[in-house]
């Protein structure tokens, strides 16, 4: 193999190295951020819940004229 060839595969394969620890620093902060909205509608999705009672809102009614 000539020198040149190694040269340029020990460079592609560091460029390679680098791409895959950003990757994987992305996917990282991706991961938080979707426990952190996971959270979030977990907690809104319980106070909707709270205000409902889950009794029919006045808007579900139909008005007594009916």
């Amino acid at each position: 193999m000539s020198e040149q060839r190694l040269v340029d595969l020990e460079t592609k394969f560091a460029h390679q190295d680098l791409a895959i620890e950003e990757l994987q620093k992305i996917v990282t902060e991706q991961a938080t951020e979707i426990d952190k909205l996971t959270k979030l509608i977990k907690k809104l999705s319980d106070k909707v819940d709270s205000y409902s009672g889950g009794e029919i809102g006045p808007g579900d009614q139909k008005p007594p004229h009916y």
